[in-house]
């Protein structure tokens, strides 16, 4: 019988954590007329202005259709602008709006704050070791997803050896 103590769960905790800190960000963000996944796409466009819909939507690992309606909403509220591409004109191009930047430099405080929030009373060098930490959590499990991927694509014999 599975009788792990769920309160120290790693997945439980950094669901746990990730919610609240999802919860804290939409609650300041709605105040300012955005939602987080909104934010998200802008902050991505702010990084990458110029990309074409396909190429954002590979950046923040969302479906296509996806992002297209989170584009749709952004450009009817003017926040992102569609230019045609001038090497394909059956391509449009993404861009921010100029009246976007005043909002994501208010979005980036929300962010800080809620960060400085979650992290309150860790000493620098504790917020170093726990980011450093994730980051491998999150290598080794991009690894495993990888070899997953090879050893499912691998077709094998009755005898489980690979042909």
């Amino acid at each position: 019988m599975f009788d792990e103590n769920l309160d120290r769960s790693l997945g439980f905790l950094l669901n746990d954590v990730s919610r609240q800190m999802r919860n804290r960000f939409d609650r300041n963000a709605r105040a300012l007329g955005l939602t987080r996944a909104q934010w998200r796409v802008m902050m991505f466009l702010r990084r990458h202005e110029g990309s074409r819909q396909s190429e954002l939507a590979a950046l923040l690992e969302v479906e296509n259709v996806t992002l297209g309606r989170h584009i749709d909403r952004l450009e009817e509220s003017g926040w992102v602008e569609r230019r045609s591409d001038p090497s394909d004109r059956r391509a449009w191009l993404l861009y921010l709006a100029d009246k976007s930047m005043p909002i994501l430099d208010k979005l980036a405080v929300v962010l800080i704050e809620t960060r400085e929030t979650a992290l309150t009373g860790f000493s620098t060098q504790e917020r170093d070791d726990l980011i450093d930490t994730l980051l491998r959590i999150k290598v080794n499990l991009a690894k495993a997803d990888e070899a997953d991927t090879i050893a499912i694509e691998t077709p094998t014999d009755a005898a489980g050896v690979a042909d």
